[in-house]
């Protein structure tokens, strides 16, 4: 059986189109709640957090409203990165954590995604008896048995003093300047805490959100911002996060950037060094092929996955290893957290240029990093890629011109209405003209699709 809601991350979309409108939440919230607080002899107890778009206070409300007549407590958290939410609904012994949010979307779209009491994301099986349970009418529990609401007090300190507590307590951040974009997302008064406590200098931007510009023109969709205020501030380093906390890009003191690749690599290298690298890595059929040619030169075993982090995470768990992440930054460091935290890999990055001596420039050049070309080709409507002729023959011409020397992939995206064309290879020219080329085919097909 197909899921109708639950996509890879969760459910995503426009506000106010399905499936994110207040009815349709409000059922989630009844539903999740039937179905999470299942068994309990008293009432469970489930935590609820959001970024900061606007639309977010309407979406909290409707799920409260849905929990409570399924019997359910709610703790309200706030703002709060994704992460935050997996750590205290551990540390809370919720029985679940629910995120409110499109994490690096723009202010129109919104989502909502499950955490487990474990502070990892629920099974498919869990979903899908989350989706059954939507298709039944509505029925409140008895008035006494009603669930209640209260605010979580200082939701916000407690993740911060957990972030802090990854980091090495002998070293200090002191006499290093950082500049912290914040996304005008959920981590904008916790990141530059986490930071400037340890000692830093920070500088923080993107960090007054109202509502509606929360990734617009920042973030680590769009660190132009980022770049050049490190270079204005003579800054050692700048950190981008996203809207929900749960990716981050950095920026060398050149104000060059440096991806999830390169800080996957460091991490991992620097864990190899001092024998702290429990097995492999896993990266995506995304990753740069210089990651998976730097890792295994140092004889570290590298896996790709799937697009998303539950693909990575599947096969950490499979394998043992502690260590994943894709190129956009989402890094899972399984030793410290549940899922991706873009603050916790920013301050296991920064631990190994205190250890080390090196700057974030010198770190990232040991890593070669193969020209990609990325390309968007938005959707009107669901167009299977991978089942049409013409796609799948402009496919086989591109992959035979590149041979050895490179690789394509192509797949639609699970958050977004966009099918992505990607190519790598060793000549950014052709693989630029070769990627327009299988963008455009895939377009005129979509079209007549239509």
């Amino acid at each position: 059986m197909g899921k109708r809601y639950f996509g890879t991350d969760g459910i995503r979309g426009c506000m106010g189109e399905e499936p994110i409108t207040p009815e349709t939440v409000l059922k989630l919230g009844w539903a999740a709640g039937r179905v999470l607080g299942k068994g309990d002899v008293d009432h469970a107890k489930i935590l609820i957090g959001k970024d900061t778009r606007v639309s977010g206070y309407l979406l909290e409300s409707a799920l409260e409203a849905g929990l409570s007549a399924a019997g359910v407590d709610i703790s309200l958290l706030g703002p709060m990165p994704t992460p935050g939410i997996a750590y205290l609904t551990r540390t809370a012994r919720a029985r679940a954590g629910i995120v409110i949010s499109a994490s690096h979307n723009g202010y129109q779209d919104n989502g909502i995604k499950f955490f487990s009491s474990e502070g990892s994301k629920l099974p498919d099986e869990v979903e899908l008896e989350i989706e059954r349970m939507m298709a039944e009418p509505l029925r409140t529990v008895a008035p006494k048995n009603l669930g209640k609401a209260k605010r979580y007090e200082d939701a916000g300190g407690r993740y911060i003093e957990f972030c802090k507590s990854t980091f090495p307590h002998r070293l200090s951040l002191e006499g290093l300047k950082m500049v912290i974009d914040c996304a005008n997302g959920a981590a904008y008064q916790i990141a530059p805490h986490v930071f400037s406590e340890l000692g830093a200098d920070v500088v923080a931007v993107a960090n007054q959100p109202d509502g509606l510009n929360i990734n617009h023109e920042c973030g680590s969709t769009d660190i132009r911002m980022l770049c050049k205020t490190v270079v204005e501030q003579h800054a050692d380093l700048g950190i981008a996060l996203d809207g929900d906390g749960d990716r981050v890009i950095m920026v060398d003191a050149a104000g060059d950037p440096v991806d999830g690749d390169q800080l996957l690599y460091i991490i991992a290298e620097a864990r190899r060094t001092t024998g702290r690298l429990r097995g492999g890595v896993v990266g995506t059929q995304m990753s740069n092929l210089g990651l998976e040619q730097a890792l295994q030169a140092r004889g570290i075993e590298f896996r790709r996955a799937q697009v998303g982090d539950r693909y990575v995470l599947s096969i950490l768990n499979q394998e043992g290893w502690e260590l994943g992440g894709e190129t956009s930054g989402h890094l899972i460091c399984l030793d410290k957290s549940t899922t991706g935290d873009g603050i916790i890999a920013a301050l296991e990055v920064v631990a190994v240029m205190r250890q080390s001596g090196r700057a974030l420039a010198a770190l990232k050049a040991d890593m070669t990093v193969y020209p990609q070309t990325m390309i968007n080709v938005r959707m009107n409507r669901r167009f299977e890629v991978n089942a049409s002729k013409p796609v799948i023959q402009a496919l086989h011409e591109v992959e035979a011109q590149l041979g050895s020397h490179g690789r394509v992939v192509l797949r639609a995206s699970g958050t977004e209405p966009v099918v992505r064309v990607m190519l790598e290879g060793s000549d950014r020219s052709l693989i630029e003209r070769l990627g327009q080329h299988l963008a455009e085919t895939v377009r005129r097909a979509a079209e007549e699709a239509a």
